[in-house]
């Protein structure tokens, strides 16, 4: 037969073990901290998930610091766009005096099978909508100027910055090398003022300089390519003209918001003219500072 003082400390047990499971469920109940830190603003390689086609790509973009990060600083965002069939690292060395200096933070995109969409490129990814995704990822970080950006590209990346001009308003400015406005991708009464540095080569057999079909595309004549820009933004159509050397520069100024536009005839340059040519950069960089 339970005695009394067994039958008591059963009672104890019992009462003790809800107290600890009662303490236990109201400890596991409790919101869960979730950890906020920032990522940390350094040279490295992110990538951006895309779905193309169907299937989930990841996509490359490269980050290119100074080696010792000023946190008293925001620095200016320098999008660069390498040709079909390039690679992004090949701007690393490129503009590295100027990431090095702390003059801007480069980011350097991926082509998607090397290349970016325009139309008729091996490419089928939404290119606008990955730099858009970039952009939102690029706002996790501190010390970036979002109010000073700008976009540089080469050839099939030229294509695709004046894409970014006509449909985004992401950049201040832009700057298309060794190629021009194409018949498939016009302005639009949407585009807003942007100051344009647009740099052909008369010696251009890739994209010609006078335009025309080439690589499943219809170039316009770069002349008119710049004055098209001049136009939409309601600049002087009458461009101030100077003589450099050999090569010819137009500058189309007094545009809407104070933009400007600008063409370089390079006279002896061909579609590599902007490899080592340091001068140029320069020149852009500069242009870029501006606005």
């Amino acid at each position: 037969m339970m005695t009394l003082k067994y039958f008591t400390q059963i009672l104890l047990i019992i009462f003790s073990i809800t107290i600890y499971s009662c303490d236990k469920e109201t400890e596991d109940s409790s919101p869960e901290v979730i950890d906020t830190i920032t990522p940390s603003l350094k040279t490295q390689t992110i990538f951006i998930s895309q779905t193309i086609e169907g299937e989930i790509e990841s996509r490359a973009v490269i980050i290119q610091t100074p080696a010792v990060i000023d946190f008293n600083k925001n620095y200016p965002l320098v999008f660069a766009f390498h040709g079909r069939g390039g690679s992004n690292a090949s701007w690393v060395n490129k503009l590295s005096s100027y990431t090095n200096s702390g003059e801007f933070v480069g980011i350097y995109p991926q082509g998607f099978l090397e290349s970016w969409n325009l139309g008729t490129e091996p490419s089928k990814a939404d290119d606008v909508a990955f730099v858009n995704l970039i952009i939102e990822e690029l706002k996790k970080y501190d010390n970036l100027d979002f109010d000073r950006m700008y976009a540089i590209g080469t050839s099939n990346g030229s294509g695709m910055v004046n894409k970014l001009g006509i449909e985004t308003t992401h950049f201040k400015a832009i700057a298309p090398i060794v190629s021009q406005l194409m018949q498939s991708s016009p302005l639009l009464p949407t585009t807003q003022p942007i100051s344009v540095y647009q740099i052909n080569g008369a010696a251009d057999t890739t994209i010609p300089i006078e335009g025309g079909p080439k690589l499943g595309h219809v170039f316009l004549d770069a002349s008119d390519s710049a004055a098209l820009w001049a136009n939409h933004f309601d600049c002087n159509q009458n461009p101030e003209i100077q003589t450099l050397g050999e090569d010819t520069l137009y500058i189309y100024q007094q545009c809407t918001n104070d933009k400007e536009i600008r063409y370089l005839r390079v006279e002896n340059g061909a579609h590599n003219l902007h490899w080592g040519n340091p001068t140029l950069l320069e020149d852009i960089w500069v242009f870029f500072k501006r606005f």
